[in-house]
């Protein structure tokens, strides 16, 4: 099923200023720009639910191979074809592929700080923030592998780095959004940044992706991943 709208599956509009909404689901009210044409709109909360099913696949995964990690996650019940939810599973599966790598690292803590950042940046940012989620994941996966902070010297410049070569990536494409091909573009990015700059090698596939007839916004053979 090509869905949109959670609630009726139309199509989503996308507004250009904040205008308060109900959740169809929780029912909490706040501003946000995104709706579906019928007036329906659900906050990333909800949106998210069943996120924590993803720590299961990453305790569990003992490959080298942060896209086989991420199909795994973006296969599960609660995952959308698009949603605010990769902004954490990108972060993760890198997480647990430089665990696996030998990266040093303590995975259910990293996992957990993972999540508490990632689900801080919303649903939409790709267009209207002018950074995509996935970017901002695997910088925020390079924050917490190098331990940075705001006060922090190489470790910061290391992390807005790493955002900053999966965002060149992910903006080459042009748009629409596609929440599957800027997570690519982003682990790919990241894989070949971590080697460069922490010595560690995560396997890096060719990626065909099996996503597409999901994708009412799909590129077809812009797409780095389409089926040739």
């Amino acid at each position: 099923m090509k869905e949109e709208c959670l609630i009726c599956k139309a199509p989503l509009e996308y507004l250009t200023e904040d205008v308060e909404m109900e959740c169809e689901i929780c029912h909490k009210k706040e501003l946000s720009k995104t709706r579906c044409v019928n007036g329906h709109y659900v906050c990333d909360e909800c949106h998210t639910k069943g996120l924590d099913s993803i720590f299961g696949v990453c305790l569990e995964a003992t490959t080298k191979n942060p896209v086989e990690i991420i199909n795994k996650m973006m296969k599960l019940p609660f995952c959308h074809m698009h949603g605010p939810e990769h902004h954490i599973m990108v972060g993760s599966a890198l997480l647990t592929a430089y665990k696996n790598a030998g990266g040093d690292v303590d995975l259910p803590k990293a996992l957990s700080e993972m999540k508490n950042r990632g689900q801080n940046v919303p649903g939409g940012v790709c267009g209207f923030w002018g950074a995509c989620g996935a970017g901002i994941s695997s910088g925020i996966f390079v924050s917490i592998i190098s331990g940075s902070t705001p006060l922090a010297k190489e470790p910061w410049g290391l992390s807005n780095r790493m955002t900053s070569k999966s965002l060149a990536a992910i903006g080459t494409i042009d748009g629409p959004r596609c929440c599957k091909r800027d997570s690519y573009l982003a682990i790919l990015s990241a894989i070949d940044y971590v080697k460069e700059n922490f010595n560690i090698e995560m396997e890096k596939p060719e990626i065909v992706c099996e996503f597409s007839p999901q994708n009412n916004q799909c590129i077809g053979n812009r797409c780095p991943f389409s089926e040739k």
